[in-house]
């Protein structure tokens, strides 16, 4: 609004002095229309450039009349206005922001977060964002409330485990700023914990404790290293002393299978003898005892006699004496 009636001055200044003149006759000054006031009209160019404006691209055009928010947005490019009026461009690309901030965890440690967001304006409703918080809307709004989230979330855990569950903290941080920003029409596109620092205290103890764990670990691996070998050395001294046994009772089973095979033998043989003995007694009769004594006879009478009590009988065959 300055530069108009900065403008209206000008034309009105430049008027009146192109008016005087100056006398020779009487050396003095004198007022009066001509060609040059008409000059003067040209300072009023700056009022018809005043009413074009001009949106910068990834931005919203916020209208104003006389200092009031006009309910309409105006897209990048150039806009026509009235004089009265003026337009703001709101930045409604995708920004990012660090911080830095020192918090505290549950057990009072401190630790500093480097966290990083990024945001962006709901183009819709730029208007609203303008005439309720103004363009410093990051200082006013978000600033506090991103450290509060952050700080609120980190006094929730142990400075110990601050550090495995990272990836939690930023997930919890996030939902609470998507909450609170939407309520202001900002929308939080993504945010990350980028770093966590801790006092040089805390950083040796928790190496000194990495350390240990790791030997104690190193030491619990050796143990169930050389119990799974007692073990295994136990195991197999079992299974061999169950298949000695094994083969033990096999080979006794063995034994004793073959005795009875044999006994069984045995008995079948003597059972057998005794058929054919019992077979051959019955099948000898006197005529055939006659037979066979007949047939083992060589032709030559007995030098021998035995006399029993029936009388005398020849023995068959001969006898070989000595002289």
């Amino acid at each position: 609004m300055i530069w108009l009636g900065v403008s209206f001055a000008a034309i009105v200044v430049l008027f009146i002095a192109f008016g005087f003149s100056e006398s020779y006759t009487y050396k003095k000054f004198t007022w009066k229309c001509n060609k040059k006031q008409f000059v003067a009209i040209l300072g009023i160019l700056p009022v018809f450039l005043g009413m074009l404006a001009v949106v910068p691209t990834g931005h919203t055009g916020i209208l104003t009349t006389f200092g009031k928010v006009e309910d309409v947005t105006l897209e990048a490019g150039v806009h026509f206005k009235w004089p009265v009026q003026e337009v703001v461009a709101m930045d409604n690309r995708t920004q990012k922001r660090m911080l830095d901030l020192k918090c505290f965890s549950s057990d009072i440690q401190e630790v500093t977060i480097k966290y990083s967001i990024n945001y962006q304006i709901q183009k819709n409703n730029a208007q609203t964002i303008y005439k309720t918080i103004g363009q410093d809307y990051y200082e006013i709004v978000m600033d506090p409330r991103i450290q509060e989230a952050v700080r609120s979330v980190i006094a929730n855990y142990t400075a110990e485990s601050l550090i495995e569950q990272r990836e939690v903290l930023s997930q919890q941080i996030t939902a609470i700023l998507v909450d609170e920003l939407g309520m202001y029409n900002i929308e939080v596109v993504n945010t990350a914990i980028e770093d966590m620092d801790f006092s040089d205290a805390f950083t040796q103890a928790v190496e000194d404790k990495q350390v240990a764990q790791q030997q104690l670990l190193k030491a619990k691996t050796e143990q169930e290293q050389l119990t799974m070998e007692q073990q295994a050395e136990a195991e197999r001294q079992e299974i061999a002393a169950n298949a000695e046994a094994s083969i033990a009772v096999i080979q006794a089973n063995a034994d004793k299978e073959v005795l009875k095979i044999q006994a069984d033998a045995a008995e079948y043989a003597g059972q057998k003898d005794a058929a054919v003995n019992e077979a051959l007694a019955k099948s000898l009769t006197d005529v055939l005892l006659e037979y066979y004594e007949i047939k083992q006879w060589d032709g030559k009478l007995p030098e021998y006699l035995v006399q029993g009590v029936e009388g005398v009988s020849p023995i068959l065959g001969s006898v070989n004496t000595k002289d």
